[in-house]
């Protein structure tokens, strides 16, 4: 089992929400309102006056044979839309209860 960290302009929440029961994915947590900025390129995302945007996060739990799935989705999105903001990261899940 993986975890999938995406941090991504709050306009793609709904897409990416619909898309996980689609690619099969079913547990995930969300945090609504974050604050960042890239590393590479893009907007910060700060909710003030100067850079009113705010992000969102999401972790979500997938079996490893959807990891690819959902990040060429995610990549997809991201390429649509670069000045938007997404970014996923694949993390390894050693044990859950």
């Amino acid at each position: 089992m993986k975890a999938i960290f995406i941090a991504f302009d709050q306009a793609y929440y709904e897409r990416i929400v619909e898309m996980l029961p689609r690619l099969g994915c079913r547990g995930f947590t969300a945090w609504q309102e974050v604050q960042g900025r890239g590393s590479k390129t893009g907007d910060p995302h700060y909710g003030t006056h100067a850079w009113p945007s705010l992000a969102s996060a999401m972790m979500v739990m997938v079996e490893d044979d959807r990891v690819d799935s959902v990040l060429d989705y995610l990549h997809g999105l991201d390429l649509d839309t670069p000045k938007l903001g997404l970014r996923a990261w694949v993390l390894p899940v050693e044990r859950s209860i």
